[in-house]
């Protein structure tokens, strides 16, 4: 190609989008490769819940800083990304459960985080179509929705405002300071960025991710059936597993009126297709929590594969054999919340500035653990 960038990122999911637009902004030249749909691999298969978590003070500190950039940016989104402020219930299901959702709100208090403890009688309000005899939840209000896939396109949209150039080339090979195509040609990059999620160690080999199976269901549309994000408290347990199978309810409303359901973790089943069994355990997990949905229709199903790291902390930064060879991956679950902190901080890296947030816990070269 004989071109050079400052930075050239493989990927333009939500994550690599972000990226882009980052350090399009902060006056870097960037190239972005993206073969397929802009936002349509693990993007395309998010719930795009935006959403503050707890499991680490590191994943804390990334998902709420993402979610204040998310409240920032929301004024300059289009319609299409369809951010709607439905705020957050974890649910819980007996007196075992309301202890958790005590030690949530002692968690999100101190770190700022609105959060209220509802009964199960405030819950009954809110969320009338869940069934009756809940003990409670957590309600933090400030959580919301986005159409993930928009979104991506917006994030590109704005790098490419910013000077930035979409290839439609798939990466072959990726070193620090080149991109190698699948033709043979090659071209220069002072940095170069993996944002290519759960394949992303198909081209920096050794990197601790994983691909983790997830089935989504979206509804026909039923206005007021679901109220906020509904997660029940063992949703946690679900996504702790790193070996088991598991579900949980997890739902979601849309702008449209439509319900999101999720949720499934597999590892090991590495096709695309739709499971029945794995849909069937996950649909019966919801209708256990809100059993009016046995009466809804589904309108699709679809599956995506997460990138998945043992201590449930996404690669962001230089990686640990190359300086110039930057990943920006293994985010799981929290892709779409967490993907501007990552543009952040990759930008902020690459400039040589400072960051909000301490970017150490993220750094591809620590010693990752399991949780």
């Amino acid at each position: 190609m004989g071109k050079s960038y400052d930075v050239a990122i493989a990927g333009a999911g939500i994550v690599g989008a972000a990226c882009a637009a980052e350090c399009a902004a902060a006056g870097l030249s960037v190239a972005i490769l993206e073969p397929g749909p802009i936002g349509g691999g693990a993007t395309a298969a998010g719930m795009g819940h935006l959403v503050v978590m707890d499991d680490s003070p590191a994943q804390m500190a990334l998902t709420r800083y993402s979610c204040d950039l998310w409240r920032t940016l929301r004024p300059a989104l289009p319609a299409d990304v369809e951010y709607l402020d439905c705020g957050t219930l974890w649910v819980a299901a007996d007196e075992e459960e309301m202890a958790e959702v005590h030690r949530k709100q002692r968690l999100y208090d101190a770190a700022g985080v609105r959060a209220e403890i509802v009964d199960g009688r405030a819950l009954a309000a809110a969320e009338p179509h869940l069934r009756a005899g809940l003990a409670g939840a957590l309600l933090v209000p400030d959580d919301a929705t986005i159409y993930p896939p928009c979104a991506a396109r917006f994030l590109v949209a704005e790098a490419c405002r910013h000077g930035a150039v979409l290839l439609r080339e798939r990466a072959a090979a990726l070193s620090g300071g080149a991109v190698r195509l699948p033709d043979g040609d090659e071209f220069s990059a002072g940095i170069v960025v993996n944002a290519l999620g759960a394949w992303s160690p198909e081209l920096t080999a050794d990197i601790p991710v994983r691909k983790r199976k997830g089935h989504l269901v979206i509804t026909d549309r039923y206005p007021g059936l679901v109220r906020h994000a509904l997660v029940e408290l063992g949703y946690l347990k679900s996504a702790h597993s790193t070996t088991a199978n598991s579900v949980a309810f997890n739902a979601q409303p849309r702008k449209t009126g439509q319900v999101l359901l999720g949720s499934s973790r597999q590892f090991g089943s590495e096709g695309p297709e739709v499971e029945a069994a794995m849909l069937g355990r996950m649909l019966r997990r919801a209708e256990e929590y809100m059993p009016g949905l046995a009466e809804t229709v589904a309108i699709r199903t679809w599956t995506g594969f997460r990138a998945a790291t043992p201590d449930k902390l996404p690669l962001i930064g230089p990686s640990a054999t190359d300086e110039r060879l930057y990943l920006a991956t293994g985010h799981e679950g929290l892709g779409i919340t967490t993907s501007l902190a990552t543009g952040k901080l990759v930008a902020d890296m690459i400039a040589g500035r400072e960051s909000a947030i301490p970017r150490e816990p993220y750094l591809p070269g620590r010693e990752v653990h399991h949780a």
